[in-house]
């Protein structure tokens, strides 16, 4: 159920409507726009929505979707009906380039698979094409839509004979008119016209006694007289009575036609059916897409999250100024089931109210909907708003009144499943009294369990959402700074009225605003107060949690940057090793192939394999051996000796390795060695660090046995209380 009776002039429907009507291509379309009625089946409005979405998409992705000659031709079908009726050319060449159309839509969703765009395939189940229909028409009537000649035999020698009567005719009166201009009768630049279908010369009034022929027609002024020559008449009767044997073949033409068609207009009906369903589909697809609008994620229940909501209409104004709609949060749920928004005036409040009635109704009569795309919506089995000024002097109702007349049919119509929506609540008396209502009709509203948004500036509504279950405060956002409207729902807490800053702003004296202060009470001005700073304070700590969203994001997509650029230069660099080790292959295969090539089996070639075949199996030996020690070495628990090892393996590879401490700290080591011995003056010292005295000896003493030719010292210093040393490797 909808209330009132205008719900949609109310909540700007009624436009969405005519936006509707004027997208669709043809009156099939336009119909369904018409028809277009609140629903409450779920599986219904699911079907619906589910179908916009999917035309939405080929909207976005499919420019040889098919939308040429959508046109109505089912009036013509009432009239192909009656026995010995039969259709006009126009009406026969419209049918051709429609039913031309639905073929081509066919086509279409038959050259997709079948896993794209299922209910759309749905809808053509029952939809044929005409072959019988359109190839006859191919055969009478042009690709211009007028009737071939050969259409019928008696048709082509009827018009062949009218064109040799047509030529004898125009060479009679070419040569009537070069008569009378050299006779002076006319002049030379005068022409052969028509009147009433018949060819005729122009002559001066003065001069048409001088030819003989009927008069047909008289200039304006009545200075030029149209005559038909006399010679030309009996041809002209002719080829007028050729014309009409014309008329009578093609009737006949037509009427055939006609009783072709007649058998199959049930079956054409569907098919225009599915046409204007496509049409009308397609123009809420349209809509859709000029409104941003979306599928959201749809239940079979009484409640909504949407995200990032915008009122259509007012979307559409801004788009024209270049200027944004400030998007809309907003939730209903069992445990908040009606909003209180409160806030200042001009801050927003009616648009939230009406926005949230608008595109609750949209959805429930099968459209996409302005939210973003993770939002949630539910189906409400009524919808009642009271919103704006409904005073009638007919029925004698203040504002007021009118007001008490909806909350009446509110209180006993709604339910569970019913969405309430009301503007200014309580407002149009003495506020005392009319809180006190108001917030009296509140209470029998949650009881009841029923949904909906309600704005207000009375304290003590703010009062009874804090502490009602059910109920949950909401306030429209200001900036107290700037003295302007931030048009933002903030859910949670009421909202201030801002009432004294607006009136300062204005310019309002200060003594008036002192004395309107006084009169109140210092608790109303601290509960005011109150608001305006936690909104402050909420304001400031969202802003700076976004920007901590923002840092996150950005902090991630480099870390995810970086990944990828290490995983790509280590690919690089394992490409260049191999194509380095494959080229010095190939350098060294060569000559030794060539080698045996010339020599035959060579002692020094297979000397070289064989040792470079025992270097593999030594070294897979050599890793295994150290994988073994490794693994004895934790088995066994010594922390210390596994150090040792991995510095072994270290210095033998010159790599870099970790150290760990018992402290849990890490220590670097680093190996440098030159292949030939450094000059005094070249010296340099590599630094290793280490955890222990004992472990520093047993460095010095792994270096000095795998580099004998190198001299090493080793030093030991103590830091920050605990001893640490430094083992220095000099001429490297």
């Amino acid at each position: 159920m909808i209330y009132p009776e205008n719900f949609e002039i109310k909540t700007g429907f009624v436009r969405l409507r005519e936006m509707l009507a004027d997208l669709c291509l043809c009156d099939l379309g336009r119909k369904n726009v018409e028809e277009i009625r609140f629903m409450t089946d779920f599986d219904t409005i699911q079907e619906l929505v589910a179908l916009t979405e999917e035309l939405r998409l080929i909207c976005l992705m499919e420019p040889s979707f098919p939308v040429q000659h959508f046109i109505d031709v089912t009036s013509s079908f009432k009239k192909a009906r009656i026995e010995g009726a039969y259709l006009e050319v126009s009406e026969i060449f419209d049918l051709k380039r429609s039913l031309d159309s639905i073929r081509a839509i066919l086509s279409f969703f038959k050259g997709k698979e079948e896993s794209q765009y299922p209910r759309l395939r749905k809808l053509l189940q029952n939809v044929k094409i005409f072959p019988v229909i359109t190839d006859r028409i191919d055969a009478i009537l042009t690709k211009t839509g007028e009737i071939k000649d050969n259409a019928s035999p008696e048709l082509a020698a009827i018009r062949r004979e009218m064109s040799e009567k047509a030529a004898s005719v125009a060479k009679v009166m070419q040569r009537i008119l070069k008569q009378v201009q050299s006779e002076g009768i006319v002049d030379s630049d005068t022409s052969i016209t028509l009147r009433d279908g018949r060819p005729v010369i122009p002559i001066n009034s003065t001069y048409k006694r001088k030819v003989q022929g009927i008069v047909h027609d008289e200039s304006a002024t009545g200075k030029t007289s149209f005559i038909e020559p006399a010679e030309t008449v009996h041809l002209n009767n002719v080829i007028r009575e050729l014309e009409f044997a014309e008329r009578r073949e093609i009737i006949k033409i037509l009427t055939a036609f006609t009783d072709l068609l007649r058998p199959y207009i049930d079956d054409l009906l569907v098919a225009y059916d599915f046409l204007g369903q496509i049409d009308f589909i397609r123009a809420k697809a349209l809509l859709a897409l000029k409104l941003s609008a979306i599928k959201p994620t749809l239940f079979n229940q009484q409640e909504f999250t949407w995200q990032k909501a915008i009122h259509p209409l007012l979307y559409l104004n801004l788009s024209k100024e270049n200027r944004e709609v400030v998007p809309l949060d907003i939730s209903l749920n069992p445990n908040g089931r009606l909003l209180l928004i409160s806030g200042p005036n001009a801050g927003g409040k009616s648009v939230c109210l009406k926005t949230v009635g608008l595109i609750q109704y949209m959805l429930q009569c099968g459209l996409l909907v302005p939210v973003s795309e993770n939002s949630e919506m539910g189906i409400f089995q009524n919808i009642f708003i009271d919103i704006g000024d409904e005073q009638s002097i007919e029925n004698d109702l203040s504002t007021y009144s009118s007001h008490l007349f909806n909350m009446k049919h509110f209180l006993r119509n709604t339910s569970p499943q019913t969405l309430i929506l009301i503007d200014e609540f309580g407002t149009g008396t003495e506020p005392m009294l009319g809180g006190a209502i108001a917030e009296a009709i509140l209470t029998q509203l949650n009881d009841k369990g029923t949904y909906g948004v309600i704005t207000t500036h009375y304290t003590n509504l703010k009062h009874f959402a804090s502490q009602a279950d059910g109920v949950v405060n909401g306030a429209m956002l200001y900036d107290n700074h700037q003295m302007q409207p931030l048009f933002k729902l903030e859910i949670g807490q009421p909202g201030s009225s801002f009432a004294f800053e607006i009136a300062r702003k204005i310019g309002l004296p200060e003594e008036v605003l002192q004395n309107a202060s006084s009169k109140i009470g210092k608790d109303y001005v601290d509960f005011d107060k109150f608001l305006r700073e936690i909104a402050r304070d909420k304001r400031y700590w969202e802003s700076k949690r976004d920007r901590v969203r923002q840092l996150e994001k950005r902090l991630d997509e480099l870390v995810s940057q970086n990944s990828k650029e290490l995983e790509q230069i280590s690919k690089e660099r394992k490409a260049i090793l191999e194509k380095a080790k494959s080229m010095i292959y190939e350098r060294i295969e060569e000559p030794l192939r060539r080698l045996e090539a010339d020599d035959g089996p060579n002692l020094f070639v297979q000397y070289y394999r064989e040792r470079n075949r025992k270097k593999e199996v030594d070294k897979e030996e050599e890793q295994r051996s150290h994988k073994q020690n490794l693994e004895d070495l934790l088995v066994r628990g010594d922390p210390r000796e596994y150090q040792r090892h991995l510095l072994e393996i270290a210095l033998k590879k010159n790599t870099i390795i970790n150290l760990g401490t018992g402290a849990g700290k890490t220590l670097i080591a680093l190996m440098c060695i030159k292949e030939k011995r450094a000059t005094d003056k070249d010296k340099k010292q590599t630094l290793f660090l280490v955890p222990s005295v004992a472990l520093a000896i047993q460095h010095g003493l792994t270096l000095q046995s795998n580099l004998p030719n190198f001299k090493i010292e080793t030093a030991y210093y103590a830091r920050s209380g605990s001893q640490n040393t430094r083992s220095s490797l000099v001429d490297c």
